[in-house]
Parts: C-alpha cells; structure tokens; sequence
C-alpha cells in the first residue's frame, strides 16, 4: 500500500509485484522475529501459570530457572540464524528492493489513448484519436504528428488503424489504413508533399514503456554484510588518520616550523604592505588546507559512524530474542493468562519501548552524540536487566498482576455483564 501510487498503471506484471513485496519482507522478518519470541513466551508462561503447572512444578522442586532453561537455549539458537539472515540474506534482499523499486519509479506508465484528446506520451510523436474499441485495439479518425526530423514537419491522418507492441515490448507498432501523410520542410516554407496511402505501419519507440531491470549499483550500509563493513570502516579510520597527519604537518608548517614567516610578524616589517600582503597569503593558504582536511575529517568520522552502528544492529537485533525470553516468561507467569490478546498486548508495549530505544539511538549514534554500542545496545541492557530482576523476584515468589485498575477504563454496564458472567 505504501508504493501503491507508483505502481499503478504501468503494467507490472505479478510475478515482479511478488519480488517487490518478498524483498520488503526481509527486513520486516528481521523485526517480527524477536517481537514474535516475546508472545510465544508470554502465552506459553501465561498458559503454565493459569492452569497452576507452575505451582506444581515449583512446589515439585523445579525453579524457574530449570523451565527457562529449554526456552533460554532456543532463543540463543534462533539469534545466531536470525545474525545470520541479517548478514547474508537481509543485505541482498534490500539492494534487490531498492534497485527494483527505483527501476519501477522510472518506469513510464503504459500507454493511454484517449478519444478526442491529443497524447504525447511517445516521445517525438503527438496521437489524436476519435474513437476507440477497447477489445481489438482498433482505432478510428486517427491524427499524427511527427516531430522526429526537426527539419522537417509530418502530419499522418487515416480512417482507421490499430496500435499494439512487438513481443519484446521494444517497439509500438501502429498500423493505418485510408489515409495521407503532408510533410512540409521547416527551412523551405515552399515545399510541400502530400502522400495518399492504402496502408501505411509507423515504428515508434517503445522502450519506455516497458520494464527493464538493473542488475548492480553501489551498495548502502544497510545493504552490506559485517565483514564487508569491518573493511569499510577499517578503510576509513586509515584515511582519516592520513587526513589528520596532513593537518598537523600543515599547522607545523604554517604555524610553528617556519621561522621566516613568525619573524614577518616583527613591528618595523608588518609596516612594508607587500610583506603584509605575503603573510595574509599565507594565513589563508593555511586557513583553506586547515579547513578541508577538518571537513574532510569530519565526513570520515560521520561515515565511521554510520557504519559502526549498522555493524551493531545486526548483532543487537538478535540479542533481542535472548532479553525477550528473560522478560516473556516472568511476565507470563505473573500476568497468569496465556491469551493471545493479552500476550500481544504486553509485547506490543515492550517493542514499541525497545523500537524507540533502537530509532533514537540510530539516529542520535549517526550524530555523535554517544558511541555506536550504546545507541545500538542501550535497549538490550535496560529490558536485559529489567528481565534478569523479574526473573529473579519471580524464581523467589509468586507474584500476580491483577489488571483491576485497568477495569475501570471499561464502561460500567460491560463489566456488570462480566462481573455476572464471571459469578455464574
């Protein structure tokens, strides 16, 4: 629904409609994969702790710690394959959508005759027609202006004729039938030639109405595996320790090894104009050199950046799915119900924490306001901590959350209905 206004009515066919909407599933994947551990966890806990096998289970001497322990490893599993997709499939999958999607957005749409309207959606060529039969494609009253010889000026007219494409929807081929064709010459006002035909087949181009797929480009950090990047930011930090080195040499230069240009500062020589002209030379020589290599530093550092913290998330991202299960099944077997809506709901409100926490960090790491690892981490240490105090509170007691302050956002004559459900 999101690309919708630029796919319609250029004729795409459902096989690539199919790899537009598989490719933008792939990152989608990546997100749900953690989200979907923090339900299933919250409903099989919750599910335990309703039907009183947790109760059970404890007083038969297993803690929770034991019945988080076949989940716990699962988790670390599906983190290392879901590390894995986010290293070798997701990058693919996301240079594939953008290439896909740019060649898309280039894409005229697919050719539309209007009766009685002139188009000029071939290019060189503007097309009046007057009547139309949408079956077969026929066409009636037909008038064409040829503009591919600028020189020269063709008007085509003819009593019927028909459009339609060649099968490799490289050309549009129109065929006309009872018809003229007046050419006169831009140059030469005077000459003039009309020509009658019986059947007469015009070529246009049509490439740009057909869909062509590119097959490379440069890649994005997001488009990228971890080692690739590794080397980028290796790559990076060299030449940014090179700029830093030609700054330095040019400030000793400038500033402090040439002796000659400190003595231009001297009282009785700054009165000579041409020396003082020399010396704001130098000043903005070295100004400009100081200038770019700051610049180009700067670039560098925020490159490094950007890098660094796509590295992290693919590591962090499935991280989550390990927190998620320290969160899910304390939660579970306090909330003691194992419905899917109330699974749903809880993890709805973890992950939009964690998604903020994951958004802002990204953004404000690429600012350099804080390092790559906290901006990409910051949500694992605080759930990961706050799931390692559930879990040990929960392991020590049984605790019970009741959602009897959420009942009073419930209008009154539905819980008076719940209330006697819930006493018969």
């Amino acid at each position: 629904m999101k690309f919708a206004d630029r796919l319609v009515g250029k004729g795409l066919n459902t096989w690539l409609l199919t790899k537009l909407v598989v490719f933008n599933l792939s990152w989608m994947l990546t997100l749900v994969i953690p989200m979907a551990t923090l339900v299933a966890t919250l409903m099989a806990f919750g599910n335990f702790s309703q039907n009183n096998e947790i109760t059970i289970l404890k007083s038969s001497g297993v803690s929770l710690y034991k019945m988080m322990s076949a989940p716990f490893l699962a988790s670390i599993v599906l983190a290392v394959l879901l590390f894995l997709f986010n290293d070798q499939v997701l990058p693919d999958a996301n240079h594939q959508a953008r290439i896909l999607m740019s060649d898309i957005s280039q894409q005229k749409p697919t050719l539309s005759l209007e009766p009685g309207f002139f188009s000029q959606e071939v290019s060189n060529y503007a097309i009046l027609v007057r009547a139309i039969n949408e079956k077969t494609n026929e066409l009636s009253g037909v008038t064409i202006y040829d503009y591919t010889t600028p020189s020269k000026i063709n008007v085509i007219t003819a009593a019927k004729g028909k459009i339609y494409f060649t099968a490799d929807q490289q050309n549009l081929i129109m065929d006309l039938w009872d018809g003229e064709i007046h050419e006169s010459d831009v140059k030469n006002s005077g000459l003039y030639r009309k020509l009658v035909f019986s059947k007469h087949r015009i070529v246009m181009d049509g490439s740009q109405f057909s869909f062509h797929q590119s097959q490379g480009g440069i890649r994005g950090e997001r488009e990228l595996g971890v080692d690739t990047m590794k080397a980028i930011v290796i790559g990076l930090k060299s030449e940014r320790e090179k700029y830093l080195t030609i700054l330095y040499n040019e400030t000793d230069k400038y500033f402090l090894a040439d002796s000659s240009f400190a003595s231009h500062f001297q009282v009785p020589i700054v009165k000579d104009k041409l020396v003082m002209l020399k010396v704001l030379d130098k000043i903005r020589a070295a100004k400009s050199v100081v200038i770019s290599k700051i610049r180009s530093i700067d670039w560098t550092e925020s490159e490094i950046e950007k890098y660094e913290v796509e590295i992290h998330k693919k590591y962090a991202i499935p991280a989550a799915c390990i927190i998620f299960i320290l969160i899910g099944a304390p939660l579970g077997v306090m909330v003691r119900k194992g419905g899917f809506g109330v699974a749903a709901s809880i993890s709805l409100i973890f992950f939009l924490v964690y998604w903020a926490f994951l958004i802002g960090g990204e953004k404000l790491a690429e600012r350099g306001f804080f390092s790559p690892f906290i901006g990409m981490w910051a949500a694992n240490i605080l759930l990961g901590f706050l799931g390692i105090i559930l879990t040990i509170k929960t392991n020590r007691e049984t605790v019970t959350i009741r959602f009897v302050s959420l009942k009073k956002l419930v209008p009154k004559r539905f819980r008076i209905n719940q209330e006697t459900d819930e006493t018969y």
